[in-house]
């Protein structure tokens, strides 16, 4: 039935990778069963027939599709039906853009759609390494004009030693958790989260998966030679040259003249006639002019800057290729949140906001890994108004919700542990003003935020960025801290966060086909010296330590360990006895299987009287142990005593004082304050005591 199935076995990092053709999707312009271990992706590629009119980009859409039944759930909520993508779907969806965008020919303007579909996952085969390797192989073999292929290795740090594709045990006590895609010549795309890892190792794991990769693409080749598309033809939509050439030579001395500024207003402001004027003169001659003026302009401005970077070394603002913008740094700037940080850096400048609450407000997380919760959240924003634009506010896009996992990655390895430091901790970044480089701003911000919030992290962390411009003769330069001009008509985006120890994040987006091994090394060193000064001469020089306690406005943790079997006690009946612990003190406690008790109160004195009350209930005395109390009642045989709150024993007669005691009152009155020493608990579960062998 199926004439042109074929089936291709590899052994990858010790695992079997099947990859299955001319089964399923047999109407995609290419598509692959593509099989880790058990971990199953069903990989399309798609293209419409023609160019879409009217745009001067490449409209691709990559989609990293969840499916619960690939870990054997029934999806939550009334509908019982997958809904919009996780967060994590939507960061693997851009995780596989960033290589694949590129590879693409710069004129195709057809639609282009990725679907990458999870149908099985086995936690030690990566599902994001499985799918980067199924897109392309769909591409690949499709007749889609694309210049790859490309593959991805999920790199490991466990006890000191670099491992490919981990396994889930391995992946739980590793220090890295690092993604490459790479081309055989060239890396193309690196993400990363580390925890404090020096560059040196770093770029080591980084060579380690670019020389794996490399096997691996002499396997999808061979794939290629075997069931591979001739490619299609397709009408370039590149500008007409001798327009360009035209236009150029026109207007290049004023638009030299509208760039050379470091304040985006002015130059936005200077442009805007410039651009009025080529319209005006050119549209009889070129018709549609209307329609490519935007390419035209970005390419006019590109050829530009780029002259200026290759040939003078010149940057728009007037830098050095070293030199970082001017930086500013302020904590405290909210009256009554719980913690404020903000960092300017030249027109780039972010707000962000730390607030602290209790372990029940984490979030659940409810997706294909075992993660079902986390207890800090980062949040971006990026308004309209913050690159002078009058759009409306709406929900985050791909790309805020991409730019706050990175920088929340970059803070996860400095936070305290929940034992030492027991609050859900949720930061939002407010991009108030964008001139490049905002997410590596919100980095620094967040340090500010937290340590104004006081939480006790480790380390400071500061990110930055790191440019580059290539020649045509393959020589390259870099440049540290871009602007939007630099990023826009550069060649990467190497965004590196860390400690002065280590890096904890790395994001690099490129618009070339790959770097090269000494183009890394010199991103990591630059980028390396940046975070250095950031965090020396300006994190802390606003605060030089966290704050030594919470905001008064902050709720007051205590966390305490207890006896699991006592749970049922405190909580009692109905939750009759915890709601009276709540209703007397005005705390809010959580209680976990294990036996934690989280108790949060807007006043440290609330807290401390729930706390005391717990202990009360959940106190177990020892034997022969020494404890005071009070005496509460006598009876012929002996005499009570409340020895702890809510914990009564009985003091039998011949163990109230060293002689015969004829009657108790002799010794002891109720209200009497005695010491008694434990004696045990005999088999109908009372309690003895002694004040005999207490005064001994």
């Amino acid at each position: 039935m199926f004439e042109n199935y074929k089936v291709f076995e590899y052994t990858y990092a010790g695992r079997p990778l099947k990859i299955e053709v001319g089964k399923v999707a047999g109407l995609a312009n290419g598509a692959c069963m593509i099989s880790y271990g058990e971990t199953v992706i069903l990989a399309c590629a798609t293209a419409s027939a023609a160019p879409r009119d009217g745009i001067d980009f490449l409209p691709l859409s990559v989609d990293y599709d969840e499916k619960m039944y690939a870990v054997g759930k029934i999806p939550g909520g009334y509908l019982k039906r997958e809904g919009k993508p996780s967060e994590k779907a939507i960061l693997t969806s851009r995780v596989i853009d960033r290589p694949v965008r590129p590879l693409f020919p710069k004129d195709l303007r057809n639609d282009v759609a990725l679907s990458l579909t999870v149908m099985s996952v086995d936690p030690d085969c990566s599902p994001e390494i499985t799918a980067m390797i199924g897109a392309s192989v769909a591409l690949s073999i499709s007749d889609i004009p694309w210049n790859g292929p490309i593959g991805g290795a999920f790199m490991g740090l466990v006890d000191g030693e670099i491992v490919v594709n981990p396994t889930a045990a391995q992946r739980a006590k590793s220090d890295l958790e690092l993604t490459v895609a790479a081309s055989a010549g060239k890396v193309v795309m690196i993400e990363a989260g580390a925890n404090e890892v020096d560059d040196d190792t770093m770029f080591a794991a980084i060579m380690k998966a670019h020389e794996v990769i490399r096997e691996l693409l002499v396997f999808i080749d061979g794939i290629v030679a075997e069931v591979g598309k001739p490619k299609f033809a397709y009408p370039s939509c590149e500008l007409d040259h001798d327009m360009f050439d035209e236009i150029f030579a026109y207007c290049e001395e004023r638009v030299m003249e509208a760039l050379d500024t470091d304040d985006k207003n002015v130059r936005d402001a200077k442009m805007q006639p410039i651009e009025e004027d080529i319209k005006a003169t050119f549209i009889e001659k070129y018709p549609d002019l209307s329609v490519q003026l935007p390419e035209l302009i970005y390419k006019i401005q590109k050829k530009i800057v780029r002259r200026w970077l290759i040939n003078d070394k010149k940057r728009v603002d007037g830098r050095r290729m070293d030199e970082i913008r001017p930086l500013a740094a302020e904590v405290g700037i909210l009256p009554r949140t719980h913690g404020t940080g903000l960092f300017t850096r030249g027109q780039t400048q972010v707000l962000t906001v730390a607030t602290l609450g209790t372990l029940s407000e984490a979030q659940r997380l409810d997706g294909l890994d075992e993660e079902d919760s986390k207890r800090y959240m980062h949040h971006y924003n990026m308004p309209g108004y913050s690159t002078g634009e009058a759009k409306a506010m709406r929900s985050p896009g791909r790309r805020e919700i991409g730019h706050g996992a990175l920088a929340e990655r970059s803070l996860v390895p400095v936070l305290p542990s929940v034992e030492e430091f027991p609050y859900a901790i949720r930061l939002v970044s407010e991009v108030v003003s964008s001139n490049g480089s905002t997410s590596q701003a919100s980095v620094c911000g967040s340090t500010l935020a937290l340590m104004d919030a006081g939480v006790p992290i480790k380390a400071p962390v500061a990110g930055i960025s790191c440019g580059l411009i290539t020649e045509d003769d393959g020589s390259w330069t870099t440049m540290i801290d871009i602007q939007g001009l630099e990023d826009f008509y550069g060649d990467m985006d190497f965004k590196v966060a860390g400690t002065h120890k280590g890096i904890t994040s790395i994001q690099m987006d490129l618009k070339i086909d790959g770097l090269t091994p000494e183009i890394i090394r010199e991103a990591l060193a630059t980028t390396h010296k940046g975070r250095d000064y950031i965090i020396d001469d300006i994190i802390l020089a606003a605060i030089d330590a966290p704050r030594a306690d919470v905001s008064k406005y902050a709720p007051k943790m205590i966390s305490m360990q207890i006896n699991p079997d006592k749970i049922r006690e405190v909580i009692g009946s109905g939750g009759k006895v915890i709601q009276k612990i709540v209703a007397d003190t005005g705390a809010k406690i959580d209680i976990e299987d294990d036996g934690s008790v989280f108790i949060a109160a807007v006043d440290r004195d609330s807290a401390d009287r729930a706390k005391a009350i717990i202990d009360a209930i959940v106190f177990e005395p020892e034997v022969g142990v020494t404890y005071d109390g009070v005496v509460t009642r006598i009876i012929p045989i002996g005499a009570f005593v409340e020895y702890a709150p809510g914990k009564e024993g009985m003091v039998h007669i011949s163990k109230l004082a060293p002689t015969r005691t004829e009657k108790c009152e002799d010794v002891v009155s109720v209200g009497q304050a005695v010491r008694v020493k434990f004696l045990g608990t005999d088999e109908k579960g009372r309690q003895n005591l002694s004040m005999k062998d207490a005064d001994k």
